[in-house]
């Protein structure tokens, strides 16, 4: 009820008003947890995606849509929506042999993690990165990227990029097509052979390294000891810094013993998992997925997550963590329930 002051206005008239100047009571708008609806767990079995990218090679090329790529859709987002998790999307982009992407660029970081292929080359900035299965190349925001494929099969690679992020913040904007210019000058990856000594040179917002082999961040899982849910990983890391690789989004390779339950795990932030090899299962709260290689699947924040290998495993994790910590705003919670 509105208390009169002595106005002959009906509360009709008041609210009229209120919605003409775009205007609503505080103590009518619904804040906290059930704000908006809550976010699923989305899942995206290879066994089922694989019949989709080959249908996806017959029904399009990226001369017609630039790039060929199947989002992956947050299970419980509305018509329209096409993000993965709260700040990420996550995606499957195909190329067969010969085929090229055009060069583009964007305020929004993104990364590939190779799937399944080998012999496509990224060239990022007007530095060369090949992409063989299990390799990470990254494509900072802003960064010139261009695709094109050398090897003999299909090669799919996960695409991560933090495009509902730069939504949230007003800063998203439309590709901006090449040619190329403007292009920033980096050393080459030789200069960063040796993880103790690097050039004498200013740190950006993202490693000045594009292409992170396979075959180093598994030899670097060997030594490294384990971590605080039991599991071992290694960090992505720019090697200017020892930060992550791009300013929001932060990338590990974690390996499962076999028999393993990792301890419980719960934070502020979001993460896709891509598995490398291995079969086991992850628990999210009361959701359990079973998972072998090449499937993907979301971890929304603030979720219970233990993960569970049946034998030697190894699974790709990216994460807007970053964000979360730079702003004050990262919670990590081991042996939550």
């Amino acid at each position: 009820m509105i208390v009169s002051d002595g106005s002959t206005r009906t509360e009709e008239e008041i609210r009229s008003s209120w919605r003409d100047m775009h205007v609503k009571p505080l103590w009518e708008i619904k804040m906290g947890p059930g704000a908006t609806p809550p976010q699923r767990v989305g899942q995206w079995k290879w066994s089922a995606m694989e019949p989709l990218i080959m249908e996806a090679l017959k029904l399009t090329s990226p001369d017609i849509v630039e790039r060929r790529v199947l989002s992956l859709i947050d299970p419980s987002g509305a018509e329209g929506d096409f993000q993965t998790t709260t700040n990420l999307n996550a995606a499957l982009q195909i190329l067969r042999p010969g085929e090229a992407a055009r060069a583009h660029r964007h305020p929004m970081n993104a990364l590939r993690f190779v799937l399944s292929g080998n012999g496509a080359v990224t060239r990022v900035d007007g530095k060369t990165a090949l992409m063989m299965e299990g390799d990470l190349v990254t494509t900072p925001g802003w960064a010139w990227h261009e695709h094109w494929h050398e090897g003999n099969e299909p090669i799919v690679w996960l695409d991560v990029l933090d495009v509902h992020l730069h939504l949230h913040l007003g800063t998203f904007r439309p590709n901006d097509p090449g040619p190329p210019h403007d292009v920033p000058a980096y050393p080459p990856e030789e200069a960063f052979a040796s993880a103790n000594v690097v050039p004498d040179m200013t740190s950006g917002p993202h490693s000045p390294i594009f292409r992170y082999p396979a075959a180093d961040a598994v030899a670097a899982l060997r030594h490294a000891p384990p971590s605080r849910d039991g599991s071992r990983r290694v960090r992505y890391v720019n090697p200017l810094t020892g930060g992550p690789i791009m300013s929001m989004l932060d990338s590990y390779l974690v390996e499962l013993d076999a028999g393993m339950h990792t301890i419980p795990f719960r934070t502020s932030a979001n993460a896709i998992c891509a598995i490398v090899s291995g079969r086991g299962a992850t628990q999210i709260d009361d959701l359990t997925l079973d998972w072998e290689p090449r499937d993907i699947f979301s971890l929304p924040h603030d979720m219970t997550i233990r993960h569970h290998a049946e034998e030697p495993s190894r699974m790709f994790v990216t994460t807007d963590r970053e964000v979360y910590r730079r702003l004050g705003l990262l919670t990590e919670i081991f042996g939550a329930s």
